[in-house]
């Protein structure tokens, strides 16, 4: 029996990302839709940023999620429109992030500020907005260093896009 478009979304939709692994694919909101046509499934998939290293990744585990099913006619295919923004973060995601210790954006305008980090980070171990920026480079693209200054401890938070 052939797999219904919404049975594939389950079961590729909680492949947790490469980078910050207590979310999945569809927290992230980087899984923008499954497609059934002629028999052939297509996975549609946003990067975080254009040049997202995790993004093979995720294809090969989204393969290997499927062929494990018994489903090997799929194709993933990247799509830049329109493009990931932050503000596809649930605010349970957003909590998922605090407490993994990376600081989620705190505004759902976030978007309007492409590219920048957001002036005041909250802190996601004692949530002080007494933060400063220490690297706009982060260990990924998308986010980057800050420091808290009531804890002292170093954290990663998400910028704004």
């Amino acid at each position: 029996m052939t797999p219904t478009v919404k049975e594939i979304e389950l079961w590729i939709a909680d492949i947790p990302d490469p980078e910050i692994p207590v979310i999945t694919i569809k927290d992230l909101g980087i899984l923008r839709g499954v497609d059934y046509e002629d028999g052939n499934y297509e996975i549609l998939i946003t990067p975080t940023y254009t040049a997202c290293p995790a993004m093979q990744l995720i294809e090969t585990q989204i393969k290997e999620v499927l062929s494990a099913k018994g489903v090997h006619n799929v194709k993933v295919n990247l799509t830049y429109s329109p493009a990931w923004t932050t503000d596809w973060l649930t605010e349970e995601t957003k909590e998922k992030l605090r407490r993994y210790g990376v600081a989620p954006p705190r505004h759902s305008s976030c978007s309007k500020a492409y590219g920048a980090v957001q002036p005041k980070t909250h802190c996601p171990r004692c949530n002080s907005i007494n933060t400063n920026l220490i690297s706009r480079f982060g260990s990924t693209a998308c986010k980057a260093y800050h420091k808290c200054n009531n804890c002292m401890e170093t954290f990663e938070g998400f910028k704004c896009h």
